[in-house]
């Protein structure tokens, strides 16, 4: 199966998912069961993680991105040598990345970039020594903006991959 037609099988699983328990999965406090177990068996997945990851979260970074770019800047790889090193010092902590783009675009386009974005954080972060087991790479495209404004800045703002580093 493709990655484009099991991303799609995906993102209907969980809206058919959401709809089925009574409400949209994106305005819940916690996602239903079967979405976080259909996260687990996969690396990759559209929609929100459930809420409790921020509970568990040691330490949440931004990297911002320019518009539409996927590479890493020096103030990025300065917040991912810390990442690194706090990795590498908790051998049973994980990282979850987020994928976060600006309101241009498509749906389509915006999750398919904020995807780009955070698999090009997690092949730093393994290129640094860190196992990719240990990240866990999300998209959420434009669905949750950092800055809910209409310019430059609030775009820049919500052009970003979150990197949340968990302790077991």
């Amino acid at each position: 199966m493709s990655d484009t037609r099991r991303d799609f099988l995906l993102r209907f699983a969980a809206t058919a998912l959401a709809t089925a328990s009574g409400g949209c999965a994106l305005h819940s406090e916690e996602a239903p069961v079967e979405v976080a177990d259909m996260r687990a068996m996969h690396p990759v997945v559209y929609g929100p993680p459930p809420s409790r990851r921020i509970e568990r979260a040691a330490f949440v970074a931004e990297i911002h991105f320019g518009g539409g770019r996927l590479d890493l800047d020096a103030a990025a790889k300065l917040v991912l040598e810390s990442q690194v090193a706090w990795l590498k010092r908790e051998t049973d902590a994980t990282v979850v990345l987020e994928g976060h783009c600006d309101e241009r675009g498509t749906s389509e386009y915006n999750l398919a970039l904020g995807q780009r974005r955070a698999e090009a954080v997690k092949r730093a972060m393994v290129a640094a020594g860190i196992a990719p087991e240990r990240v866990t790479v999300i998209s959420l495209g434009k669905e949750r903006p950092r800055d809910p404004g209409h310019t430059e800045a609030a775009w820049a703002k919500n052009r970003r991959v979150d990197t949340i580093l968990n302790r077991p």
